[in-house]
C-alpha cells in the first residue's frame, strides 16, 4: 500500500471517501468533523442525536457527500472511543477501520484526518496511522489464481468476484512535515516487515519450508547489503547442532540455521540478537498430534517469519544498532528415521536431553541456535520469539505473549515495546525450584518438564543454553495466530511480534 502526507484542509481532497475521528461523548466532534456535518445539513448531528453513533471504538457511519460538490465523494464518521484515554492503539484502529471500510466498498483509496486535537504525539499518531492502514489492507490473495485473474481482466465486481486491494491512504495531518513524514516512513516499515512475517505464515508448508525461509533471507541480504550465512545438514553436523538434526530427522526436507547481520552501530560497539522458532509443519513426530487443526501446525515457523519481518523492516530504515537476525528452521515428521521418545542426543553445548516428548521440538531446535549466538556473537542481549507451549494460551490466552528471562530490565523493556505496538506480553517467573521437573537421570535433562507450568520449564529448558548473557524469550503461542482481536487482523497469522521487536530495537537504537 501507498501512504502519502498531506498537510492540505482535509474537506478540500479530491477521494472516493474522507474519514473523520470522531471522540465518544457529547463533545466528541472536531472542527473538521463539524464542518462535514454542515455540508451534509447536520445528517450526523440527527444521526448522534437518535443514537445511531456513539463514538465508541470500530464504530462507524457512511454518508454520501451532494452531487456536484468538490469534496470528498463519502465521508465515514469513525469512533476513537473515550478522548481522556486515548492511545495510539485507538488511533491504529481507527485508521484499519477506516481501510477495510473502504474495502467493503470497494475502494482502492481513501483519506484518513488526523485531528491536531487528538491528545497524542502527532508523529506517533502519523506513525501507528500508517501502521493501522498498512496493516488493515493487506490481504493473502497469492494463491487464488482464478480471482486475480478476473481482476486483472477488468471484470465488472458481482457477488462472486474478489473485492480489490486497497491500495493508497492519504494521511491529512498537521505538523512539521519532515517529523510526520519520518514517522509515516517508520510506520509504514513496521508494518510492511509485520506485512512479510504474515506472508510467511499463511504460505503453505509445501512452499514455506526450511530452504524457503532460507532464500527469503538471501533476499533480504541482497536488497538491505545483510551479511548472511546459511547452515544446512553439513554445516549443522559439524557446529555439533544434533538438536536441529535429531528434529529433522523424520523429515526429507533439509534444515537451515539462517543469519542475517545488520551492522548500523560502531564496528566494536555491543550487539542485540533476534532468535525466532522457524518450525515450518510441526506433525508432532512419532509423538504426534491429533488430525483436527493439524493444518495450523504451518504457524509454528511464525517466531522466524517475524524475525525476518522484524529484518526487513531494520534493512529499510537502517538503524544505529548492531542487530543480528537468527532462525533455527526444520520440519518435525515421523518416519522410520524420526527421533524417538527415550532417544537421547546431545546438543551443541555439550549438554545431554532425553527427548521424552518429540512434540516438544521447538526447545531443541532453539538450544542449538541459543549456543551457537552466544557463542560466536557474544551478544550484548537476546531476545527469541516461539509458538512454545500450549500451557502459554491457557494461561494469558490470545490477549498476550508470556515473557521470561534472567535479566528483569530486558523484560521491563520488551513489556514496554509491547504496550507502544499493542502486541503486549506478561512476565513469568524463572523460580529455580521449577528447574527440577526438568531432571532426568539418564541424561543432563529432559526436554519436557511435565504439566504444571508448562511455559515456565519450557522456558527454563532454554535457559540452559544462554550462560550468563541477558536473555529473555517470548511465548506466542496464543497471540502468533488465530481469530482476529483487531480490524488490522484477519483470521490466519498475524505476524506477531514483529512490531514488538522493532520497538525493542528502535529504544535500543536510541
Amino acid at each position: 500500500m501507498k501512504v502519502r502526507l498531506s498537510l492540505a484542509d482535509p474537506l478540500s481532497i479530491e477521494c472516493p471517501l474522507l474519514a473523520l475521528p470522531v471522540f465518544g461523548g457529547d463533545n466528541g466532534l472536531t472542527a473538521e468533523a463539524e464542518r462535514a456535518d454542515d455540508l451534509l445539513d447536520g445528517a450526523f448531528a440527527r444521526a448522534r442525536h437518535a443514537g445511531d453513533f456513539r463514538g465508541k471504538a470500530e464504530e462507524d457511519l457512511l454518508f454520501y457527500a451532494p452531487e456536484g460538490e468538490e469534496r470528498p465523494h463519502r465521508i465515514l464518521f469513525v469512533g476513537l472511543g473515550d478522548r481522556s484515554a486515548l492511545s495510539a492503539e485507538d488511533v491504529r484502529v481507527a485508521v484499519a477501520q477506516a481501510v477495510r471500510r473502504a474495502e467493503s466498498l470497494r475502494l482502492t483509496r481513501l483519506a484518513v484526518h488526523l485531528p491536531a486535537d487528538l491528545g497524542v504525539d502527532a508523529a506517533e499518531a502519523t506513525k501507528a496511522a500508517a501502521e493501522g492502514g498498512v496493516l488493515a489492507a493487506w490481504d493473502f490473495r497469492e494463491l487464488k489464481s482464478e480471482g486475480d485473474a478476473r481482476l486483472e481482466a477488468g471484470s465488472s465486481a458481482d457477488a462472486g468476484d474478489p473485492k480489490p486491494p486497497v491500495e493508497e491512504l492519504t494521511l491529512a495531518a498537521a505538523g512539521d512535515p519532515a517529523t510526520l513524514g519520518q514517522a509515516l516512513r517508520t510506520g509504514r516499515a513496521f508494518a510492511e516487515g509485520e506485512c512479510l512475517a504474515r506472508r510467511l505464515q499463511w504460505r503453505p508448508a509445501n512452499i514455506a519450508t526450511p530452504s524457503h525461509l532460507a532464500e527469503i533471507a538471501a533476499d533480504l541480504a541482497g536488497e538491505y547489503g545483510f551479511t548472511s550465512r546459511i547452515l544446512g545438514p553439513g554445516e549443522l553436523e559439524a557446529e555439533g547442532m544434533r538438536a536441529i538434526l535429531a528434529v529433522s530427522a523424520g523429515s526429507d526436507e533439509e534444515p537451515r540455521l539462517i543469519v542475517l547481520e545488520h551492522r548500523g552501530g560502531p564496528e566494536d560497539g555491543p550487539l542485540i540478537a533476534l532468535v525466532g522458532k522457524g518450525l515450518t509443519f510441526d506433525a508432532g513426530g512419532i509423538s504426534i498430534k491429533p488430525a483436527l487443526g493439524m493444518e495450523d501446525m504451518k504457524y509454528d515457523m511464525s517466531g522466524g517469519a517475524a524475525v525476518l519481518g522484524a529484518m526487513r523492516a531494520i534493512g529499510e530504515l537502517a538503524p544505529a544498532v548492531n542487530v543480528i537476525g537468527v532462525i533455527p528452521s526444520s520440519e518435525n515428521l515421523l518416519s522410520g528415521r524420526a527421533t524417538k521418545p527415550g532417544d537421547i542426543i546431545r546438543t551443541r553445548a555439550g549438554k545431554t536431553v532425553e527427548v521424552v516428548n518429540t512434540d516438544a521440538e521447538g526447545r531443541l531446535i532453539l538450544a542449538d541456535a541459543l549456543s551457537y549466538v552466544v557463542d560466536r556473537y557474544s551478544p550484548e542481549a537476546v531476545v527469541d520469539c516461539a509458538t512454545l507451549t500450549g500451557a502459554c494460551v491457557i494461561a494469558l490466552g490470545h490477549h498476550a505473549s508470556a515473557v521470561l528471562g534472567n535479566d528483569e530490565t530486558l523484560v521491563t523493556e520488551l513489556r514496554e515495546a509491547g504496550d507502544r505496538a499493542w502486541q503486549r506480553c506478561w512476565p513469568l517467573p524463572l523460580w529455580k525450584p521449577y528447574r527440577k521437573q526438568l531432571d532426568c537421570p539418564a541424561a543432563d535433562l529432559k526436554n519436557v518438564g511435565g504439566r504444571p507450568a508448562g511455559t515456565i520449564t519450557a522456558a527454563l529448558f532454554l535457559s540452559e543454553f544462554v550462560g550468563k548473557t541477558r536473555w529473555a524469550h517470548l511465548d506466542i503461542a496464543g497471540t502468533a495466530y488465530g481469530d482476529p482481536v483487531a480490524p488490522y487482523q484477519r483470521k490466519g497469522g498475524f505476524g506477531t511480534p514483529t512490531r514488538l521487536l522493532l520497538e525493542w530495537v528502535w529504544h535500543r537504537a536510541g
